[in-house]
């Protein structure tokens, strides 16, 4: 084997120890603040963690737009929210399917259907994305935050007196609210860390291997980039906050569309990148922006509608991605 090759092997393994050791205290961390303040684990979940574990997206599509890879920066967006719902998502829910509060849910559903009626309609029509786009999606990401603000104040307004309560019954319980505050900063470091090396390493044993560009932006680039929400989804799971994970995901597949990609378009406009046509038309057009719809709603209205996830909704789902990395690799 190659020397380069094998330091990037080591260097990718050295990111994914990172990534599962940052996303346990991040989520301790996280879930510490929701018990401190009476704020609810889902909407915790939508806001801190998804910043935390979006991070990375943020970095990389950010860069790759500076530098003019517009590939990688439409397709890292794209890529993430498909691989967080239709993979990360779907592996929790398979193995754990449980009710959801409906009403924490509205909100960040709302915004991101809303934010990506405004990414697709320009996609579709305009071909392309220009700077007044990336700061319309940054201002929706703006909004966002000040409403869930909002929503915690209330709710830690309304359960003061019970948090209370269970101080008196559990002194010492809780961290001191600066090991929090730790748990949670060393932990987004570690994430952003063991992203950046994951990503980088990744992306040279795919290169090595012969992997298009395009296909190593929507799969490899993404995988990465979302294994953060993996960790954080299979740490929630293993510790008994499956709200934390749900909220993590729909939270993280918003801050795609109006951070990650509203930072980079911001910072430097671009076309939707056109690396191959089915009947004439951009494939990503007719692939890859109507999976990423498809997924988010096969994930989310079942949730609306009954206040519960399935098992085979995530088998399902499932399917969807490995049919979704299958066409990636045939037609691209």
């Amino acid at each position: 084997m190659d020397t380069s090759i094998l330091i990037a092997v080591l260097l990718f393994i050295v990111g994914l120890a990172c990534l599962i050791k940052g996303g346990d205290w991040f989520v301790d961390g996280s879930c510490g603040i929701a018990h401190r303040f009476g704020i609810p684990e889902l909407l915790i979940g939508a806001t801190v963690v998804s910043i935390g574990t979006t991070l990375p997206e943020v970095m990389v599509s950010a860069t790759s737009a500076v530098k003019g890879h517009s590939d990688i920066a439409y397709g890292n967006a794209i890529g993430s929210i498909i691989c967080n719902t239709a993979l990360i998502s779907a592996i929790t829910i398979t193995f754990k399917p449980s009710k959801v509060a409906k009403e924490t849910l509205k909100k960040p559903i709302a915004f991101f259907f809303a934010a990506a009626a405004l990414y697709l309609a320009c996609a579709y029509i305009a071909g392309g994305f220009s700077r007044t786009v990336g700061i319309s999606l940054l201002a929706i990401f703006v909004i966002y935050m000040v409403v869930l603000v909002k929503e915690a104040l209330k709710a830690k307004k309304g359960e003061s007196e019970t948090i209370q309560d269970d101080k008196k019954e559990e002194p010492g319980k809780e961290n001191p609210l600066w090991k929090d505050l730790v748990f949670i900063v060393i932990g987004a470091a570690l994430i952003a860390v063991g992203a950046d090396l994951l990503v980088d390493n990744g992306t040279i044993i795919a290169v090595a291997l012969g992997v298009p560009e395009s296909v190593v932006a929507l799969t490899f680039v993404a995988l990465g980039t979302s294994l953060p929400e993996l960790v954080t989804a299979i740490t929630s799971l293993i510790k008994g906050h499956g709200a934390l994970s749900l909220g993590n995901i729909i939270g993280a597949n918003l801050f795609n569309l109006v951070l990650v990609s509203g930072m980079a378009i911001t910072l430097r406009p671009f076309k939707i990148p056109a690396n191959s046509t089915i009947m004439g038309i951009n494939s990503s057009l007719v692939v890859d922006s109507p999976v990423m719809l498809g997924v988010m709603l096969l994930l989310t209205l079942p949730a609306l509608i009954k206040g519960k996830l399935y098992r085979a909704q995530g088998i399902l789902l499932l399917c969807i991605y490995a049919a979704f990395v299958v066409f990636q690799f045939a037609f691209n």
